[in-house]
């Protein structure tokens, strides 16, 4: 198995938009505002934060996007990490997190943040194991206000 981690460009927002859409199919709420992830949406983030694509065999096999978190430019928020149905159960998000955590680090990011929905509470362990903590006191700036609020954390990478 070839593993590849690459940049996303604005050339690569449908193909994201549609693994979003495949990744959050039978594992995320309806409600979830993944399920109708568009291109636009996504070339909107990559042109605000970035994203990278995780290539297996010369495959997209998943992604994620960062964005920086409203009014605090060494701050970056984690959105989007999803892995096709077809590599579930590998760890390859994992991949993906270490890429963001390094990415953010290369870039002199002070904090990364991203937010756990209710109905996933196995990520909490997760993410805690690469030194994500709870934050309470922080709110998710792009909350569906028909769902409960997530589970905020955080990981500080420089004080």
């Amino acid at each position: 198995m070839d593993l590849l981690l690459q940049e996303a460009t604005l050339a690569d927002a449908a193909l994201i938009a549609a693994m979003t859409r495949q990744a959050w199919s039978g594992r995320v709420a309806p409600s979830s505002s993944g399920h109708g992830e568009s291109e636009e949406r996504v070339a909107a983030d990559l042109q605000a934060g970035g994203g990278l694509i995780l290539m297996i065999d010369e495959a997209p096999a998943g992604s994620v996007r960062w964005l920086p978190a409203d009014g605090e430019s060494a701050v970056w928020e984690i959105v989007r990490m999803g892995i096709l149905p077809a590599w579930r159960g590998r760890q390859l998000s994992e991949h993906l997190l270490e890429a963001v955590i390094h990415q953010a680090q290369q870039s002199d990011i002070a904090e990364l943040r991203l937010a756990v929905r209710h109905d996933q509470p196995r990520l909490l362990d997760l993410y805690a194991a690469y030194g994500f903590e709870l934050a309470p006191e922080l709110e998710y700036a792009h909350a569906n206000p028909a769902e409960p609020a997530p589970v905020m954390m955080r990981r500080v990478l420089k004080r």
